[in-house]
């Protein structure tokens, strides 16, 4: 069997910017209470009419430029999100068109904003089992869409964004790439953060959209509980299980959610901030779409080089958590 390796990155966030002096006139906030709960000072936000498709797009383009493949090579693309351009047919659909990935298949997945790590961990096995080469497995969301500027627990702290990796075979005897991985739900936390309207329970009606159940709820304090405990939880895990600690890690790529769930994780794991990648501060928590930034400004900042040990970690709605330890390999 191959051991998959991330070979490239691509990443797009809309031009539109929403700050948190913006938000001071339109919710009954500060900008100091923002960054201090959360460390987020700006989040990127899709004009009218672009859609998830649209930023996956850009991505993947970059992805296919940096990587020097072409898009007739791709064999598979997986797109999580939760926002989703339409109900049918699949996100994926429409970027392999807008690429030009002929004869690519692919899928959506959604488990928000754990959908990222989840989906690398399934285009990883396509490639391990050796039935793909090429698989892209993107995160993206606009997250704007589905929330309610009125409501401060959660328009403080979405924005829109995402990115795409590529998914290669190591080469014969070469040890960079994917090493272990720990997913988990647990489903009695479904309801402290979701989405009631326009599924099968509550198809969309006037009385859905009067009640405004097609934004996202969250119960604050009982999601913050559960990512306080579990993102350092699950890291623990995967590095135990494989003889190590958080002092082996060279850089640890932790989902953008909120400062202090960050540092709290790294602190547990005996890291110092230097080892860390935070760009929640720029770009807010865009769910699916956050590690493939973080990775993205990782090697803008050059904090990334071939053959670090990187541990990624994500927790959201389902609830959901995992991490996954890999070797760096460019």
């Amino acid at each position: 069997m191959a051991i998959p390796k991330i070979t490239a990155v691509g990443a797009y966030v809309p031009p539109g910017l929403l700050t948190n002096k913006d938000l001071e006139s339109m919710v009954e906030t500060s900008d100091q209470w923002i960054v201090e709960r959360t460390g987020i000072r700006t989040r990127h936000i899709a004009e009218k009419g672009i859609a998830s498709s649209d930023v996956a797009t850009v991505a993947v383009q970059e992805l296919i430029a940096k990587s020097g493949i072409k898009a007739t090579d791709i064999e598979l693309i997986i797109v999580a999100t939760i926002t989703p351009d339409m109900q049918l047919p699949a996100t994926a659909c429409i970027v392999q068109n807008n690429v030009g990935a002929f004869g690519a298949w692919g899928f959506d997945l959604s488990i928000a904003c754990s959908g990222f790590l989840y989906a690398l961990q399934v285009g990883a096995q396509f490639v391990r089992s050796g039935a793909h080469k090429n698989v892209v497995v993107i995160g993206v969301d606009i997250m704007s869409s589905i929330i309610d500027y009125t409501d401060r627990q959660t328009c403080i702290i979405f924005g829109d964004g995402g990115g795409a990796a590529l998914i290669q075979p190591c080469e014969e005897g070469e040890q960079n790439g994917f090493i272990d991985f720990v997913h988990e739900i647990d489903g009695s936390g479904g309801g402290s953060l979701y989405l009631p309207g326009g599924g099968s329970r509550n198809p969309t009606s006037h009385e859905t959209i009067d009640k405004k159940m097609h934004f996202v709820h969250q119960d604050g304090p009982a999601v913050f509980k559960f990512a306080t405990r579990k993102m350092a939880e699950m890291c623990t895990r995967v590095l135990e299980r494989n003889g190590m600690s958080g002092a082996d890690v060279d850089l640890f790529i932790p989902h953008q959610a909120n400062l202090r769930i960050i540092t709290s994780a790294m602190e547990r794991l005996g890291m110092t901030m230097d080892r860390v990648i935070v760009n929640i501060d720029e770009y807010g928590n865009t769910t699916a779409g956050t590690i493939p930034l973080a990775m993205h400004s990782a090697l803008e900042r050059g904090m990334l080089k071939k053959g670090d040990l990187v541990l990624l970690a994500s927790m959201g709605a389902g609830f959901s958590a995992g991490a996954t330890l890999l070797r760096w390999a460019y």
